[in-house]
């Protein structure tokens, strides 16, 4: 996993000057411990900062120290998206990106993450009227609740992965695609598809939804309206965490 020749030559370390058990370590255990030293250094020679604050990005890690391994969706790819697949290294973690332009040159320095581009059917100028079209369109109804090919609902994601259907995402990260003009795709379609994806958990245990920038408008209202409130666990600096049940553990047919 590493191309550093320090870090391939190098023993792993369990704790200050403790080598592991040779006869107890897993091939997966040094894989993930060289993976996260490899993050560590990434990080400290790089002068490109993440694009949330350390209080932001520890609500997200709590979470995947706690899960870990889990199925990690994430919306956006960006300079963080090391960190996120090394909290995380024997789970899944899947990033979708709008620009393919930007997931080739990441992958190109990168080449281990696991991410896809996803074309967007909405612009940020059409949050409003998407609004109407949710209340208007049976097919976006949370009684229905599906994506996958969900043609009718604007907001619904149907044309995505076959693995975003297929697993069940035990935390979901909405910090992509754009949302700071009016022709970006913005992330009405991610938050509603994230609310459909948590409400058709079909295993036991709640689905864990992180959306980042909440300072915005659109964000702030589509959160409210599919996340819902009630599910709001915790808010740090512009991120907010909720736990969201399956419809089948709830006894109500709309989203909140």
């Amino acid at each position: 996993m590493s191309n550093n020749p320090i870090l391939c030559g190098a023993p792993v370390l369990v704790g200050p000057g403790i080598l592991p058990d040779q006869n107890s370590t897993t091939a997966d255990d040094t894989i993930s411990q060289h993976l996260q030293v490899d993050a560590v250094l990434h990080y400290a020679t790089s002068r490109v900062i993440p694009q949330q604050t350390m209080d932001e990005i520890k609500v997200s890690f709590d979470i995947l120290k706690s899960l870990t391994p889990c199925n990690f969706l994430v919306f956006g790819l960006g300079h963080d998206s090391f960190m996120w697949s090394s909290i995380n290294p024997r789970g899944t973690t899947l990033f979708l990106e709008e620009d393919p332009k930007w997931v080739r040159a990441i992958l190109a320095h990168l080449p281990f993450l696991h991410a896809n581009h996803v074309n967007y059917r909405t612009k940020l100028f059409e949050a409003e009227k998407l609004i109407e079209h949710y209340y208007n369109e049976p097919d976006c109804s949370a009684s229905k609740s599906f994506l996958r090919g969900n043609h009718k609902c604007k907001l619904a994601l149907d044309m995505l992965p076959n693995e975003v259907y297929d697993k069940e995402w035990d935390v979901i990260m909405i910090d992509g695609p754009k949302g700071y003009f009016d022709k970006a795709a913005g992330r009405m379609s991610a938050i509603y598809s994230a609310a459909v994806m948590a409400r058709n958990r079909r295993g036991s245990g709640v689905t864990n939804v992180v959306l980042h920038d909440v300072d915005r408008d659109v964000e702030k209202v589509y959160a409210e309206l599919f996340l819902c409130r009630k599910n709001l666990v915790k808010g740090v600096g512009r991120l907010w965490h909720f736990q969201i049940s399956p419809a089948s553990d709830v006894n109500t047919t709309d989203f909140c």
